[in-house]
């Protein structure tokens, strides 16, 4: 690596990691947050937190930190599993 170019691409591609990194642990957490509230049967933190962890797929797939249809697919289940909780206390 002596060329400058490479050490730029270097730095570059550790903060561009370290950002990733960042997003999906957020991610993660916020996923773990809402399947937590669903199972837990609390209607209006399930419905906040679905709503906060759909937008979080969606800026991550944008992003490219997932995949499109990861995201696509992790929000369909989380919307079946609140739609299940929101008929079960109509």
């Amino acid at each position: 690596m002596n060329r400058q170019s490479a050490k730029k691409h270097a730095r570059a591609d550790l903060k561009k990691r370290n950002r990733n990194r960042h997003r999906k642990a957020s991610l993660r957490t916020s996923l773990k947050n809402a399947e937590l509230a669903l199972q837990e049967g609390d209607l209006e933190t399930a419905q906040a937190l679905c709503k906060t962890t759909s937008s979080l797929l969606d800026r991550a797939a944008g992003k490219g930190v997932i995949k499109k249809g990861t995201a696509n697919r992790q929000k369909s289940r989380i919307a079946r599993k609140l739609h299940t909780l929101t008929a079960q206390s109509a």
